[in-house]
């Protein structure tokens, strides 16, 4: 009677488990990253010449979102609130920053009055600098601009 003989080891490496997981990582981060930007999504007011603003981009960056419906949004932590509460809230975030610039990105349907109530507030807050964040419209004729933020000077204290 013959003996058999065990199949030699194979000395390749199966990679199709690894390609199931690097399939299923890149879905998560496909999904996820969507879910990372900062604050709420506005739709700001467009300008021709915005100041470029590269600290609103920063992660610790005081951010202040108004939103079409007149909602007011407090990044970082995206904290729904009302103009009224800004203050303390706002106090409480610029504790030991060097920068005390806040950003105020407001969607270019909202009330004028909710916005000026942010303002009002915050500068009941001792805000000495505000920036208030736009968007750059598209020239025909120019090459296109760097993305970031763009804003207007940021307004000092009378």
């Amino acid at each position: 009677m013959e003996k058999k003989k065990a199949p030699p080891p194979v000395a390749d490496i199966n990679v199709t488990p690894m390609v199931d997981v690097m399939l299923v990582l890149l879905i998560i981060f496909m999904v996820i990253t969507p879910m990372l930007t900062k604050g709420v999504s506005v739709d700001m007011v467009r300008t021709h010449n915005p100041i470029a603003m590269q600290n609103a981009d920063k992660e610790d960056a005081v951010l202040v979102a108004v939103t079409r419906e007149g909602k007011v949004v407090l990044s970082p932590g995206n904290i729904q609130t009302t103009a009224d509460q800004l203050p303390e809230k706002v106090k409480d975030l610029l504790t030991n920053k060097v920068d005390k610039t806040v950003y105020i990105k407001s969607d270019r349907r909202a009330k004028y009055g909710v916005v000026e109530d942010v303002v009002d507030n915050l500068r009941a807050a001792g805000v000495d600098e505000l920036g208030l964040l736009t968007e750059q419209i598209p020239d025909k004729n120019a090459t296109p601009a760097k993305p970031g933020a763009a804003g207007t000077q940021p307004a000092s204290a009378p």
